[in-house]
């Protein structure tokens, strides 16, 4: 008895939607063992992990503010990962895009005007399109895999933003802190709720979300990015270009992972520090996948995400959970999602082995 797997002929549609509501099922199922192997109450830990951190006003707002810029990069991601085109370097295109519009932020440092905000925004986008011009360039013109490129070049935004906030970008009176001056109020994003940090850049990446689905169904431009991901052949003989989807998908991604950047110095965080996120670029890939590609449903992975770091952080304040765990909960997750995936386009079936023969022919 062999095991053989096989494509299926037809895939149902109505699965494809369900395995993202398994995939976090199981994930929890997975979590209540892996709490009471812990030596920790588990039902107690999943309420502090799931509803705990969103039983207020404060805490909805707090999830909503982290979920922005995941939704935001995980749309632009989206669209790339539709026409097969793989940036895994949203996390440096974020950091080139904080140091852009941060740049902007000391610039005009102690300085008022209507315009610095919005100078802020473009210098982002600018900045996370430029950094994602580099993989594309090299896709484009020498063959080279983007997925390696976009991977290295984060490692490069992230020394970059340590030699700015470790030496010329460096807050004099700071007493030594690798950090740069709190932006001015000029440069800071306006708050939605009073005495919360909820700031316009979750509307923003709302909006972002519907744009994105109006342009994926309803636009020509957005065909073209699906027959070049599903079909490259047709592509080709549609007369699309895959290197003009390619800058696209790369620009695009890029210019939405530098605003997420920029949501984040010009909001919680205030100010440039040599650690910007605890990796809101790789986790966007996750939201990206759970939302099936598709950008409405981006906007719920986004916020079930933005839940796991929130919830992950309370488990470790009411229950003394290690910090790790809630790294362990968002690998889980993509591990169950690429497995129920991988059921739905194939099935296992058992097969006879073939019979052993011997040296004569004879079975």
């Amino acid at each position: 008895m062999a095991l053989k797997i096989e494509p299926r002929t037809e895939i149902d549609r109505r699965l494809v939607w369900v395995t993202p509501l398994l995939a976090v099922a199981l994930t929890v199922l997975v979590g209540f063992f892996l709490f009471w192997a812990m030596g920790k109450n588990p039902l107690v830990t999943l309420y502090h992990f799931f509803i705990s951190p969103v039983r207020d006003l404060y805490g909805v707002s707090e999830l909503c503010l982290k979920a922005a810029p995941l939704i935001l990069i995980g749309v632009g991601l989206s669209l790339g990962f539709r026409a097969n085109v793989w940036n895994i370097g949203a996390e440096g295109q974020l950091t080139m895009g904080a140091i852009a519009g941060g740049g902007i932020a000391l610039y005009f440092w102690e300085q008022d005007g209507a315009f610095i905000l919005p100078l802020m925004v473009v210098a982002s986008i600018l900045g996370g399109m430029l950094y994602a011009s580099i993989p594309a360039l090299l896709k484009t013109r020498f063959g080279v895999n983007e997925i390696l490129t976009s991977l290295m070049l984060t490692y490069v935004a992230t020394l970059f933003l340590s030699i700015l906030v470790y030496g010329p970008w460096k807050d004099p009176d700071g007493f030594n802190f690798p950090e740069t001056r709190m932006f001015s109020e000029s440069a800071t994003l306006p708050l939605l709720l009073e005495n919360t940090r909820l700031h316009v850049g979750f509307l923003v990446a709302i909006a972002v979300a519907v744009l994105a689905w109006i342009l994926m169904s309803r636009t020509v431009l957005g065909f073209e990015i699906r027959t070049v991901g599903e079909a490259p052949q047709a592509a080709g003989f549609a007369g699309f270009d895959p290197a003009r989807t390619t800058w696209f998908c790369l620009l695009l991604s890029g210019g939405l992972s530098g605003l997420a950047g920029l949501f984040e110095v010009a909001g919680p965080i205030g100010q440039l520090v040599p650690v910007l996120t605890p990796g809101y670029g790789f986790t966007a890939i996750i939201v990206a996948f759970l939302g099936r590609l598709h950008p409405i449903g981006i906007i719920f992975a986004g916020l079930l995400m933005a839940l796991s770091y929130i919830g992950g952080e309370n488990a470790q304040v009411e229950v003394g959970l290690p910090q790790a765990v809630t790294g362990v909960f968002q690998g889980l997750l993509l591990f169950f999602i690429l497995a129920t995936d991988f059921l739905t386009r194939y099935r296992i079936r058992s097969v006879e082995a073939p019979a052993a023969t011997s040296k004569g022919g004879m079975a």
